[in-house]
């Protein structure tokens, strides 16, 4: 082969591997907050990174909270919403652990996403669907392994190091 059509080769194998998405991912971050004061929900995921398969970039956060935090909280279901977190509310939560996902996890994560988004009203409980129902649920979609210790289930922190300590591949960001 001649040394012209060579350079032509790894010329267009240079271009060909700027143009694909190797390298592409989504990572998924978990975060918890202490309870205590109206900033809800506790624990809620960040979503950051490209898609392999489209090139998509995505950077998005869900929670799962009360539509109004009120008394009627500790009496029963009350209307619940899939909400972003703002990123001042982000920067006040603790990042207990991250993990990257396929582009098959992605989509089961925002399946996930939308089952809850859609759920019939009343959909939140403080016993039974709350913000850390929500995140285990989300966790389970991305591959990991979940329980759902009734301690921990009003204790985001706690629950999400529990989580944590389920799955040595997790770890806690430094």
């Amino acid at each position: 082969m001649s040394s012209f059509v060579a350079r032509i080769l790894l010329a267009w194998l240079a271009l060909w591997s700027l143009a694909s998405p190797a390298g592409a991912a989504v990572d998924i971050a978990f975060y918890s907050r202490e309870l205590g004061g109206n900033n809800f929900p506790h624990a809620f995921v960040v979503l950051d990174g490209t898609l392999d398969a489209t090139g998509e970039r995505i950077h998005a956060s869900y929670g799962f909270t009360a539509k109004a935090v009120t008394p009627a909280l500790l009496f029963g279901s009350v209307a619940g919403e899939v909400i972003d977190e703002s990123p001042r509310q982000v920067a006040r939560s603790i990042r207990q652990f991250d993990l990257t996902l396929s582009d098959d996890q992605y989509r089961a994560v925002m399946a996930v996403v939308e089952e809850w988004r859609n759920r019939p009203q009343p959909s939140y409980n403080l016993n039974r669907r709350n913000c850390i129902h929500f995140v285990a649920a989300l966790a389970a979609a991305a591959g990991v392994t979940v329980d759902y210790p009734r301690r921990l289930m009003k204790r985001p922190r706690s629950y999400l190091e529990h989580i944590r300590d389920l799955n040595p591949r997790l770890v806690a960001p430094r």
